[in-house]
């Protein structure tokens, strides 16, 4: 699996950050999320679905490869 995230679509809520913080974080000059781990390990995919799942601008994808 792999994680993207558009930036441009991000709202810096941190609703990644508090639900994956082992794959999420956000940039502190202006809040932006970014990804930390783009092939997480398969214990923290709950975890980033979760994150997909609660992200208000529907900005990340976990995609399967």
């Amino acid at each position: 699996m792999h994680v993207e995230l558009d930036e441009p679509k991000c709202v810096a809520s941190g609703q990644c950050v508090m639900a994956a913080p082992e794959v999420f974080d956000q940039r502190d000059e202006d809040g932006i999320a970014f990804v930390l781990d783009d092939k997480p390990p398969a214990d923290s995919l709950d975890d980033v679905r979760e994150a997909v799942a609660i992200c208000p601008a529907a900005a990340i994808r976990l995609v399967e490869q």
